[in-house]
């Protein structure tokens, strides 16, 4: 009768909850800044690079939560203790205190809380660095919040999942039907890379959203919210993540469709802007006035408070399992300071980071998710794991090192370089070759 108990049925509401919370962490900075400028840029190519973008930030991420849940949430198992903690750490610092939640929080700022503001560029000193004032105050504020929400992390699923995602969701799909049903400017001309590489570009701007490498951690986090809601029967946790993970993804499509289409038609309101986030707001100002700027600010707080609450949480609890003396809570509350802190840096410049960081990491977590579903078919599951990442790092530093300005012309005769993704091909072949190698078999003579 106590197994019963323990391993609960969720109900269709808690599935749900479970679905937009998760849909919820992933809608983050990145989800709304990116897709406008791509369907700007992209113009009369809009539909092959929207394409491209929805492959790398919602199929694959997709496909990662699911193989998450076939792995039981031990997906780098397989890999040298060593390598798996490093590329672990590694991604959980990329997609919280680095890059990731301080993003986050600069563009609840800029989008949120700025366009309120009469003057914003008030500035003072500190140790030799120029620190915008209401910039500072606000980062204070919005990761105190996120702070406390992630201090509690049994109640992510009723505060995250039931309360904030569908206010959100009501936000948005005002915003897209606002798009489809308002005539915008005509398409225009495709610019830069969108012109003779659209679906590559697209896909390449699609790592920008971060999400295949939160989905790492988020799906690890979502078993570990199963686990306290009552489901520890491994087999029940694999179908609600899955279940979860189709109803998040459906949400990300949706609002990136409707976005691209925003920026596609934008016009003027989208000339000489220098990311997404200025042509979502200047399109809202258009539309719906000084209504519509609350409306941005609400939907635009609310998603990336959402998503720093999911990455601190689940950045303390792995970081507090690594270091078990220091306490789950000391960890979220160190956590959330730096990505205060990190956040003062500015927009532009954290993208400006981050890209070859991504353009390193990604190949590896892709290669990862690709042999964690082929790991039944490998005559020798470990060694293939292993060379297969081995592989796609290599790879991956060399795209990461092209994004960075390093001169890479040694390199120009590799397939798919010069468009940033020189790590397929060789990732290709390799995981086929591990396909097709037998197993030695033992020698008669040795056991004899």
């Amino acid at each position: 009768m106590g197994q019963k108990v323990q391993d609960k049925q969720m109900t269709i509401a808690d599935t749900l909850g479970l679905g937009f919370m998760t849909f919820a962490f992933f809608l983050g900075a990145g989800n709304l800044i990116f897709p406008p400028l791509a369907g700007f840029l992209s113009g009369e190519n809009m539909n092959l690079a929207m394409l491209g973008f929805l492959i790398t930030a919602v199929t694959l991420p997709l496909i990662t939560l699911i193989a998450v849940a076939k792995a039981n949430g031990k997906i780098m198992g397989l890999l040298p203790p060593l390598a798996a903690t490093v590329f672990a750490v590694a991604i959980y610092i990329v997609i919280g205190p680095a890059f990731a939640a301080p993003r986050a929080g600069l563009v609840a700022y800029e989008m949120g809380f700025k366009p309120f503001l009469a003057d914003s560029s008030a500035t003072f000193m500190l140790a030799g660095i120029t620190l915008n004032i209401s910039q500072l105050i606000y980062s204070v504020i919005f990761f105190g919040g996120a702070m406390l929400l992630a201090l509690y992390p049994g109640k992510l699923l009723d505060s995250v999942g039931k309360v904030l995602t569908p206010i959100m969701l009501v936000l948005l799909v005002a915003l897209a039907a606002s798009v489809f049903m308002t005539p915008g400017a005509e398409i225009s001309h495709a610019v830069g890379d969108y012109q003779s590489n659209p679906l590559t570009k697209g896909i390449l701007e699609g790592y920008n959203t971060m999400d295949t490498l939160a989905s790492l951690i988020f799906g690890m986090l979502i078993i570990d919210i199963l686990r306290r809601k009552g489901v520890s029967d491994s087999k029940a946790q694999t179908k609600y993540l899955i279940q979860a993970a189709f109803i998040a993804a459906a949400g990300l499509a949706f609002v990136y469709i409707s976005l691209f289409y925003l920026g596609a038609t934008g016009g003027d309101i989208a000339a000489g802007a220098d990311n997404g986030g200025v042509i979502l707001t200047n399109y809202v100002n258009r539309e719906f006035g000084e209504f519509g700027k609350i409306l941005l600010a609400a939907v635009v707080t609310l998603a990336c408070l959402t998503t720093v609450i999911g990455l601190v949480t689940a950045c303390a609890e792995f970081f507090n399992e690594l270091i078990p003396s220091l306490s789950y809570r000391a960890f979220v509350i160190i956590i959330s300071l730096i990505c205060a802190t990190v956040a003062n840096v500015g927009l532009s410049q954290l993208i400006s980071i981050s890209v070859p960081v991504l353009y390193t990491i990604y190949p590896v977590a892709i290669a990862l998710v690709a042999v964690t579903f082929l790991t039944e078919k490998f005559s020798m599951p470990e060694f293939s794991h292993r060379i297969v990442l081995s592989v796609a790092l290599v790879f991956g530093v060399i795209d990461g090192l092209k994004a960075a300005g390093v001169n890479m012309d040694l390199v120009d005769f590799m397939p798919l370089h010069s468009e940033g993704m020189a790590w397929l091909l060789p990732t290709g072949l390799t995981i086929i070759a591990c396909l097709l190698v037998k197993k030695p078999k033992a020698d008669p003579l040795l056991n004899s």
